[in-house]
């Protein structure tokens, strides 16, 4: 049955990540998807920090539903980011989904002990990247019921 247009949910969605050709793969991919989102990226750990506080450049950012955090970032760790989120009230109940190339056990165990939801290691091959990317927008946008904006 569908959804009467009103009713359809856009997802927000937040990509930190620091390489144009993941980006625009991910781009590429939700495009294809019969979801609405709208995909927010910033390339840095200081921009992502000053989009989910809305300071500087993103007064005017939109709360994201779900970010989507690779760890080795410039200007800011996102190690880094990942701890500042879950420390802050205000955006602790984000999820955090780390998609990162690093397949590092230390990172992996980290990135848990500082509260990501979950941790989803990039393939390199450009179509494996493409199916894990419609793997995370199946579970966490079809399958998991995300937070309010409140």
């Amino acid at each position: 049955m569908n959804q009467p247009l009103n009713d359809i949910k856009i997802v927000e969605i937040l990509l930190v990540e620091d390489s144009e050709t993941d980006v625009d793969l991910m781009l590429e991919v939700m495009e294809e998807s019969k979801l609405s989102n709208n995909l927010n990226v910033v390339m840095d750990g200081v921009a992502a920090i000053e989009y989910l506080k809305q300071q500087g450049d993103y007064q005017n950012a939109v709360r994201p539903d779900i970010i989507l955090l690779d760890l080795n970032l410039p200007k800011k760790d996102g190690r880094e980011v990942l701890e500042e989120i879950k420390d802050d009230d205000n955006l602790k109940g984000i999820p955090v989904v780390v998609l990162t190339s690093s397949k590092a056990e230390e990172d992996i165990y980290k990135s848990y002990k500082l509260h990501a939801n979950c941790y989803v290691t990039k393939p390199f091959d450009l179509d494996q990247f493409a199916y894990i990317v419609r793997q995370i927008e199946s579970f966490w946008f079809s399958v998991v019921k995300l937070p309010s904006k409140n």
